[in-house]
């Protein structure tokens, strides 16, 4: 009898649920508004919900609710718009939560000092939720991670409040969940992974479908709803390790194949072959190839990091991921191999490294993006700094370089007049910005290092280039 009247407790839960998002009636909270948690905001307050947007810096909430951007591809209008509308809520007060209907956890999964998993913010975030859990509400964590992390890190986390949520098996067809009996839960709890390409206008936020995954089937069934009011399609998976696995699949896939075209590139380099023409010939394969390209190393959140948290959570089953590490080394060796062949080439000049005037090109993870997390070109300009050189940087995103958790250079973007170009004694292209003029960069500068294929349509001057 019981099991009869939680069962029918949760239909009529999920179908409340469900009759709010199709209402445009439910209240969303997304904790962590970066370049993930803002877009995502954004996205729920224009199909019309009530969306909070948290975070703990109050500068970046101040300048969202004053409908300003920090995230250049983001423009203000939208901001400005929404908020506006009150549609759109900054806000650095916690309590509020208790208000949502569903939380969206947007968090930071960065690695620490020893390369592994931190999970501070999860943690922290987790504890914040808690104190304010409401029942009947919706918890979907986003932050990339390990398998194991909704339901073991987290969902403790969150019980801590005296709420439950049952984990328990399902079966998914299509996108449908089908439960086994279980007692009704106090709150939801699914995962989601994020799949935001900053300044990729190929693919609009709502066109990359949503992969969904919950610790039960209530949960899932929640979550697809939730998403499917947003996104033109999604994927229901499982579980939520499931859907961490996907996530992280995903990024390994990537940095894998990176690892292998750049250990071809040192090998083509040996062989006086150039990779690039290699790769385009490649390409022409209609079928059973992906063209993936060499660089200075890897950048951005996911794909330098995502690999480190399954490596580390194999530990615990025994299990070595030695294809998986074996990418990570080589990509992380290629900062490195960028300054040796600068030194390289300035040691045919009969110069040296020691007292030589830098210019980097680029400190962005990645063409026409303001995105600075883990880009190959800081650690190339602390290697230069190491080696005794005098490192400037030029980026069009960038006017100056902030204070970050690993790196202080307090430098100035310089101008980029002819002198900035002519007076070093090297220009190293990091990241391939469309607004440069790259046949202008090696008609100026004395020694062009392009480690992105950048100068491939100059034709003049090109004995001062080194591809790398």
């Amino acid at each position: 009898m019981n099991k009869k009247k939680d069962s029918e407790e949760s239909l009529a839960a999920h179908a409340a649920f469900v009759s709010k998002i199709e209402q445009r009636t439910a209240r969303v909270g997304v904790i962590g508004l970066g370049y993930v948690g803002l877009p995502l905001a954004l996205s729920f307050a224009q199909k019309g919900f009530a969306t909070t947007g948290f975070d703990t810096d109050p500068a970046k909430v101040e300048k969202l609710a004053g409908g300003k951007t920090y995230i250049r591809h983001i423009p203000e209008s939208q901001i400005a718009r929404e908020v506006e509308q009150k549609r759109f809520h900054p806000t650095g007060d916690f309590s509020q939560l208790r208000e949502m209907d569903a939380v969206i956890l947007c968090v930071p999964t960065p690695l620490d000092a020893h390369h592994e998993p931190d999970l501070s913010y999860i943690r922290n975030t987790g504890k914040a939720v808690a104190a304010h859990l409401a029942p009947g509400q919706l918890i979907v964590l986003e932050s990339t991670t390990y398998p194991g992390t909704t339901d073991e890190v987290l969902l403790p986390l969150l019980e801590e409040s005296g709420l439950r949520c049952l984990v328990a098996p399902y079966t998914v067809s299509g996108n449908s969940a089908e439960a086994t009996e279980g007692p009704a839960d106090d709150f939801l709890l699914a995962y989601s992974p994020e799949r935001e390409d900053p300044g990729n206008k190929d693919f609009p936020r709502e066109r990359i479908p949503k992969v969904v995954g919950g610790v039960n089937a209530r949960s899932a069934l929640a979550a697809e709803a939730l998403y499917a009011s947003v996104f033109e399609r999604t994927v229901m998976v499982s579980s939520s390790r499931a859907a961490e696995m996907a996530k992280l699949l995903e990024n390994i896939y990537r940095s894998v194949n990176i690892a292998l075209v750049n250990e071809l590139k040192l090998l083509s380099q040996r062989m006086g072959i150039n990779i690039w023409e290699v790769i385009e010939a490649a390409r022409t394969k209609p079928f059973g190839y992906t063209a993936f390209y060499p660089g200075p190393g890897l950048g951005g959140h996911c794909i330098p990091i995502d690999p480190f948290y399954l490596t580390w959570k194999a530990r615990e089953y025994g299990f070595t991921t030695r294809f998986i590490e074996l990418a990570g080394e080589v990509n992380s060796a290629m900062p490195r191999h960028v300054v040796e062949a600068l030194a390289e080439a300035l040691n045919r000049r009969k110069q040296c490294l020691h007292g030589s005037r830098i210019l980097i090109l680029g400190v962005a993870y990645k063409k026409d993006v303001d995105d600075l997390r883990e880009s190959p070109s800081l650690e190339i300009m602390e290697l230069l700094q190491k080696q005794g050189a005098r490192v400037e940087y030029h980026d069009p995103y960038f006017p100056r370089l902030h204070r970050m958790r690993r790196y202080d250079f307090q430098l100035a973007s310089v101008d980029l007049t002819p002198e900035a170009l002519s007076e070093p004694e090297a220009v190293i292209i990091a990241t391939d910005h469309s607004s440069y003029d790259y046949a202008l960069i090696v008609q100026r500068a004395r020694l062009v290092i392009d480690t992105r294929n950048a100068t491939r349509n100059v034709k003049e001057h090109r004995e001062k280039i080194v591809q790398c």
